[in-house]
C-alpha cells in the first residue's frame, strides 16, 4: 500500500492537513527543515512547490516566493535533492510528499526521466495545474510507469461531467480549488464553497482535498467535514516572510491547523 493510501485510510475520522512550501524559499538550505517542522507539528501530507517563472495558478504570495527561490538557484534537480534529503531520515518515512509544478519545466526535463527520478527520490505524487486530463496522456503514462500518483484539479464552476472526469483521472484523490482564481490566503471563504464540496462528494468516487485561499484554523473547522484534506500554502509563506524565525512560525501555524482538523473529526474517508 502506498504512503498516500495509508494516509487516507489512517485519517478516517478527520481531514488531513497538507501544508505547501516553495522549494528554495526563503533559502535552499531551509526547505528540508521547514518540511520537518511541518511534519513535527502534525502535517499529514506535504506539498512542495517547484518554482517556475510563470506560475499561472499562483497568486502574488507564491509568485514572489518562486522568484526568490529561482534567484537562490533552485532547479528541478535541486527539488529532488531536497526530497532525497527528507527521505534519508526516519521521521518522514510514512509521510506522503507531492510535488506541485508546471508542465513546461517537466517537458524540458523529460517526462519519463522526471517521473523515474522523482519516484527514486521518494516523491509520491504530482500536481500540475496547467495540464488538464484531456492533454495529459503522456504525463499520466509516465507517472503510472514510475508509480507516481497524479492529482488533477477542479474549480467551483466545473460542470458535473468534468468533475467525474477529473476524479477518474486522479490516481488516489483530486484537488478542489475553493475559488475561481489563483492561490492566496483569504480572510473568508464564500458560502458556496461548502456547496461545491458537497456537490463533488455526490459525484466523485475517490477522496478529494480542498485548497486555494485557506489560511486559518477556523476555515479548517468549516471545510474539514466536507473534504478528505485541507491544503494551506500562501498563509504559511506569509508567516515565514513576517517572522524572524520562519521555521517556528510555520510549525506554530501547522500545529493550529492540525489541532483544528482533529477537533473536526467528522468525515469518514472510504
Amino acid at each position: 500500500m502506498s504512503r498516500i493510501e495509508n494516509a487516507l485510510r489512517a485519517s478516517t475520522r478527520r481531514p488531513l492537513v497538507m501544508p505547501f512550501v516553495t522549494a528554495g524559499y526563503p533559502e535552499i538550505a531551509a526547505t528540508a527543515d521547514l518540511v520537518r517542522a511541518m511534519v513535527g507539528a502534525g502535517a499529514d501530507m506535504i506539498e512542495i512547490g517547484m518554482p517556475f517563472s510563470d506560475p499561472l495558478a499562483d497568486g502574488p504570495t507564491i509568485q514572489a516566493a518562486s522568484e526568490v527561490a529561482l534567484g537562490n538557484g533552485m532547479t528541478i534537480a535541486g527539488v529532488l535533492d531536497i526530497v532525497r534529503d527528507l527521505r534519508a531520515g526516519p521521521s518522514l518515512d510514512a509521510v506522503p510528499i507531492l510535488l506541485m509544478g508546471y508542465c513546461n519545466p517537466l517537458f524540458r526535463y523529460g517526462l519519463d526521466r522526471f517521473a523515474l527520478n522523482a519516484a527514486a527520490a521518494g516523491v509520491d505524487g504530482l500536481i500540475v495545474p496547467d495540464l488538464p486530463p484531456e492533454e495529459a496522456g503522456e504525463y499520466r503514462e509516465a507517472c503510472a510507469a514510475a508509480g507516481l500518483s497524479t492529482v488533477f484539479l477542479m474549480a467551483p464552476n466545473t460542470p458535473d461531467d468534468r468533475v467525474r472526469a477529473v476524479d477518474a483521472a486522479s490516481t488516489h484523490f483530486s484537488y478542489c480549488v475553493s475559488v475561481t482564481g489563483v492561490t492566496g490566503a483569504r480572510g473568508s471563504l464564500a458560502a458556496s464553497t461548502v456547496e461545491f464540496l458537497e456537490r463533488v462528494a455526490g459525484l466523485a468516487e475517490k477522496p478529494f482535498v480542498v485548497g486555494f485561499g485557506v489560511k486559518s484554523a477556523e476555515q479548517v473547522r468549516v471545510l474539514g467535514p466536507h473534504a478528505a484534506g485541507i491544503v494551506v500554502g500562501s498563509a504559511l509563506i506569509d508567516a515565514m516572510r513576517q517572522s524572524s524565525d520562519p521555521t517556528s512560525a510555520v510549525a506554530e501555524l501547522v500545529s493550529e491547523l492540525s489541532e483544528a482538523a482533529r477537533e473536526r473529526g467528522l468525515r469518514e474517508v472510504d
